[in-house]
């Protein structure tokens, strides 16, 4: 079988023969192979190795037997990067629980021992499966004739507040500025971003963005500022950090105001010095890159609460930007939600043309807690459940309503009941966070929305 030129695979498995093994057989087939074999280092590997197939063990050392961590890891997985295609590595009496992971949104699973070229031939097709995804996400929209008041492609409203985010933004964007971006969870903190970048003189270099808030602090060195060969068991190569990578073009540091105090130091020394030093390595290299900062938590507070350094914020926060929530921008619903509509239509092969009426007046009804995220995922069941060529009203299982006078109380301890119950209220506590609501509720980001779908929520 040929190389395929641009496959990247990772293996995941805690059993050093098992990484030896797979490693010598899949790096003649694939244009990178990679293996761990600590599980608890999937999120950097993920966030730094744009990989197409991952290639994960069900069972680690910590649950030898229930496939409990193969699930867990396959929902972060998911959730850090959709497109990924995740294989299973399975024994034999482990294929129930595999068949339930794809249903849950792994790719497919192989048998342990494996056989060399149904291994390879199932990780060919994965591949060929993560750029049939990656085709559909790159495939225009095709979008209604705009309005001339429309003011950015990338930006999509007419409403009086998100005209002032992009002025501001446009003032901004010519300057060297650092930018620091405000908003709640799913406003569009991160196509701000973008939309700043592309109008900067940047804008023909990287534009790297970096969830601070998916790093562990033990990877958070390695992974903004890189490490050489040699720095840590399995270092064996040196690997740019996410400054270098965004050399000359801008990085965005989203959810910033999560990060440890420790870290936060580390990060105010690499803005103040303008250079970075590799793990392992004592030698500094510069930096060049347009800074553009995110979060959701108000970072003031927490400067008097002693959680945020202040001498940090100063130096982020040279020009602030608060996006505004959707609730605050109820003209733009009906443009934004014609936009999800065109695009989904095509994505699902629909022919919806146009909304209904009342429609759009449930949708300026809605408060929205979960912005334009939100929205965004409403439209998309609205249209896979469309059976005409109009988006018609909905009901409850489409677009619920949670504000706290209407949620009322259990109507039974039926245990479907219950965990809805509980969503909805968890989603109210936290304002539509889905972070948040997660952890509330003990959950990945992607096993909640999975139960959001579930319950019609």
């Amino acid at each position: 079988m040929t190389q395929i030129s641009e496959g990247k695979i990772l293996i995941i498995d805690d059993d050093p023969g098992v990484l030896s093994a797979a490693y010598l057989l899949l790096k003649r087939h694939f244009k990178q192979t990679d293996t761990e074999k600590n599980p608890l280092r999937i999120p950097y590997w993920v966030n730094t190795g744009k990989y197409d197939v991952i290639l994960l063990d069900m069972n680690f050392n910590r649950d030898l037997a229930s496939g409990k961590e193969g699930f867990e890891w396959l929902d972060k997985i998911l959730d850090m990067d959709p497109t990924i295609s995740v294989v299973l590595f399975t024994a034999y009496g482990d294929v129930e629980m595999a068949v339930s992971a794809i249903k849950l949104g792994a790719t497919d699973f192989v048998l342990k021992p494996w056989d060399n070229d149904k291994l390879i031939s199932t990780l060919v097709s994965a591949y060929e499966k993560r750029n049939q995804k990656l085709s559909i996400e790159k495939k225009p929209a095709q979008t209604p004739k705009q309005s001339k008041q429309t003011l950015t492609p990338l930006i999509i409203g007419e409403s009086e507040p998100i005209k002032r985010v992009i002025e501001i933004a446009e003032l901004v964007a010519s300057t060297e500025g650092n930018v620091l971006i405000h908003g709640e969870n799913g406003t569009g903190k991160d196509v701000l971003a973008r939309y700043i970048h592309t109008k900067s003189l940047r804008n023909a270099k990287p534009f790297v963005a970096v969830d601070l808030g998916a790093i562990p602090e033990t990877l958070f060195e390695s992974e903004l500022f890189g490490y050489i060969k040699g720095a840590f068991t399995d270092a064996r190569d040196d690997r740019a950090g996410r400054f270098e990578e965004a050399k000359e073009g801008t990085i965005f540091l989203d959810e910033v105001g999560n990060i440890t105090l420790q870290a936060q130091a580390k990060l105010l020394s690499v803005l103040q010095n303008r250079e970075v030093t590799p793990l392992g390595s004592n030698k500094s290299k510069p930096v060049d890159v347009r800074l553009i900062c995110a979060t959701n938590k108000n970072l003031a507070q927490m400067v008097a609460n002693q959680s945020f350094r202040q001498d940090l914020l100063y130096r982020i926060n040279t020009i602030e930007i608060q996006m505004p929530a959707l609730r605050e921008r109820g003209q733009d619903i009906e443009l934004l939600a014609t936009h999800f509509m065109n695009i989904y239509s095509q994505k699902y092969n629909r022919t919806i043309k146009n909304i209904h009426p009342d429609f759009v007046a449930q949708m300026l009804k809605y408060s929205w807690p979960g912005n334009v995220r939100e929205l965004q995922h409403t439209i998309e069941r609205s249209v896979i459940l469309c059976k005409e060529n109009i988006l018609l009203p909905v009901n409850q299982s489409i677009l619920p309503s949670i504000d706290n006078e209407n949620l009322g109380d259990l109507k039974s301890m039926h245990l479907e009941e219950v965990e809805k119950f509980l969503i909805n209220k968890a989603l109210i506590k936290h304002s539509g966070n889905i972070t948040e609501t997660a952890k509330e509720l003990g959950l990945t980001r992607a096993s909640l929305y999975r139960r959001l779908e579930k319950h019609g929520i």
